[in-house]
């Protein structure tokens, strides 16, 4: 039963136009994962769907007595509220219970909030997230509408939360970032992209199985146009013979045609490999201790990082990851112990905290990135900032916007930007994953594949640090750190402990690249030519009559454009049908193979007019043979 429809919804924010007569809609029981772009409108999404923002046109309609919660990106406590305070706040008093409290308090214990009457004005961006999210978990209501719901947890608790959102009865619209918990909460992908909203009826895994058909077929389409539009230029080129009705309506879908849109490519983060050249010694750790007040964060850790490692550092928030990233800086000393970095050695870092108390947000975004470099070198040759801005999305007037009219996730992005301007042989990535779409993160992970130097990360993204390191150090109490070879599957299949508790032990999830695109297979064309055509005895009888039809090809020249007219018909209907059962699988593929069949024959038609008008011409000129 469909519950919430947002019906034509036209939007913009700004000179941006985020949603141009797009529609969603929600059925019971359902749980939709919502990607795209940072700044396409996915947060916008969230909130025309929770009814908080209006659509400039458009149609919101949801069931009566259906209750929906809200989980904001950036939620907001008054700073004298105290944690338990905040979030018995936030719970209608109708829905609350004998046990709301209790339950609130093993929530929040769960999710590492421990102290209950600290004041929110004490707490990290990540602690109020914790604290909304208990909130909306506590709230009983029919549809949950969450922004960001995994951020700032740690892998126990992704793990926590993803059981219980599968446990959930009710329906789910999330904004996420975490490809391992799409792949297991989500029935239903919706992909927000150029002002559209495209729907895929299957997890993360099939999504990317289905939109790489619905590419495949849109590039497809774009070729199979470009054909036909040469071939239409030719025709017009040499220039109708008579203004009939049928040459009339032959210039008009030339015209048509040749203002048609080819297919919009999707934006893509690209970047070369910009590291400096890295000496023998690289970062070297020795018998690191660091506690904070009376808790005992790092001891003796020694470590020595070899060129082109990849290494991963997870544990519990709190347990010293970040610190220990700021002792490899030397922005934090540590208490004993010490740091030797290689004369080489240029370090990067991407900090998890990018926000307006970082970044001037009355600075232009192209001086943000000046202020690194104007200039850096690339294998392929010097890149300008401006150029640099292009490949990471910011284009034109977008490089002279305000950092303070950025969303979050763009900000992410163009930080990320900036560290890897001043071209690093030594990479620090804090919580990296954090606010960025994952367009960008699989082009981050495409360049950490091709980084010609050492990768440290702090990551609880699973799917991430599977995609990235070789080597992680676990954080394990009392300031241990323990070592283990591989990526976080391999480190949850050598902890029996966690074995059980985690349900993503299996292999990391590995796209399909080597999908052929059917549509673009080789076509064996129609290679007619006049003297196959023409009838063979008699012209070898009379090489001096004129050049004329046969009766058969008279017949077909008259109706050839008719015919191809239809056959272009049918491919747009096809490609309509194709676009609305995009959900279906089995008739998206008889629609695909129909669409195929198709197009092969109007390509021969296509040919055999080229050949037909050849004729005709050479007819009009009185050509003898």
């Amino acid at each position: 039963m469909n519950i919430l429809s947002l019906e034509n919804i036209t939007h913009s924010y700004g000179q941006r136009k985020l949603f141009d007569e797009a529609s969603f809609y929600l059925q019971e029981h359902e749980k939709v994962g919502i990607i795209g772009i940072n700044g396409t409108g996915k947060s916008t999404l969230l909130r025309l769907i929770a009814g908080l923002e209006q659509a400039d046109s458009g149609k919101r309609t949801m069931a009566n007595n259906h209750v929906i919660h809200f989980l904001p990106q950036t939620p907001v406590f008054a700073p004298e509220q105290t944690v338990l305070e905040a979030v018995l706040g936030e719970i209608h008093a109708a829905h609350a219970s004998s046990t709301l409290e209790s339950d609130a308090k093993s929530m929040l214990t769960r999710l590492g909030v421990t102290d209950f009457s600290k004041p929110c004005g004490e707490l990290s961006g990540g602690q109020r997230k914790r604290l909304a999210l208990v909130s909306v978990l506590l709230t009983p209501s029919e549809i949950l509408v969450l922004d960001e719901p995994t951020n700032h947890l740690d892998s126990a608790m992704s793990d926590w939360l993803e059981k219980s959102l599968q446990a959930y009865r009710g329906s789910i619209v999330m904004v996420t970032h975490d490809r391992y918990f799409l792949d297991s909460v989500c029935n239903r992908i919706v992909e927000v992209d150029k002002g559209s909203v495209y729907s895929y009826d299957a997890n993360y895994e099939g999504y990317l199985e289905l939109k790489m058909q619905r590419e495949s077929m849109e590039n497809a389409s774009a070729r199979k146009r470009a054909s036909i539009l040469r071939n239409e230029l030719a025709w017009v080129q040499r220039g109708a013979r008579a203004r009939s009705t049928k040459q009339k309506a032959r210039l008009e879908r030339f015209e048509e045609l040749k203002n048609t849109k080819a297919p919009a490519v999707d934006g893509k983060v690209e970047i070369s490999s910009l590291s400096s050249r890295l000496g023998r010694t690289t970062v070297e750790l020795h018998d690191i201790t660091k506690s904070y007040k009376d808790h005992l964060l790092i001891r003796d850790f020694t470590y020595c990082f070899l060129r082109d490692d990849r290494v991963g550092f997870i544990g519990p928030n709190g347990c010293g990851k970040s610190t220990l990233m700021k002792i490899i800086l030397g922005s934090v000393s540590p208490e004993s112990g010490h740091v030797e970095i290689g004369q080489t050695v240029k370090l990067g870092y991407y900090a998890q905290e990018t926000d307006t108390t970082v970044m001037n947000p009355n600075q232009r975004v192209i001086d943000y990135i000046r202020d690194v470099a104007e200039y850096v070198e690339t294998p392929e040759g010097k890149i300008s900032a401006a150029r640099l801005l292009e490949k990471f999305l910011f284009e034109g007037e977008d490089q002279y916007s305000l950092l303070g009219k950025l969303s979050g996730g763009e900000r992410r992005r163009l930080h990320l930007c900036r560290v890897l301007m001043g071209a690093p042989n030594v990479l620090i990535l804090d919580e990296p994953t954090n606010d960025l779409d994952i367009t960008t993160l699989q082009i981050l992970e495409d360049y950490l594949d091709h980084f010609s130097g050492i990768v440290i990360t702090v990551s609880h993204d699973r799917y991430f640090l599977d995609r990235i390191v070789r080597r992680i150090f676990a954080f394990e109490g009392n300031g241990r750190l323990v070592q283990y070879e591989g990526g976080y599957t391999d480190y949850v299949l050598k902890r029996p402990d966690l074995k059980d508790s985690d349900p993503l032990v299996g292999p990391p999830y590995k796209q399909n690249i080597n999908s052929e695109d059917k549509s673009a297979s080789v076509r064996t064309k129609n290679s007619s030519s006049p003297a196959s055509s023409a009838s063979g005895k008699d012209w070898k009888a009379d090489r001096k009559r004129k050049l004329k039809f046969t009766y058969q090809e008279q017949k077909e020249y008259e109706t050839i454009e008719d015919d191809i007219a239809k056959l272009e018909e049918k491919i747009a209907f096809l490609e309509a049908e194709i676009l609305k059962n995009a959900r279906d699988f089995a008739k998206l593929n008889e629609l695909t193979k129909d669409k195929e069949e198709t197009e092969l024959l109007l390509e021969q038609k296509m040919d055999r007019w080229a050949y037909l008008e050849e004729l005709a011409a050479r007819i009009e000129k009185g050509e003898l043979v």
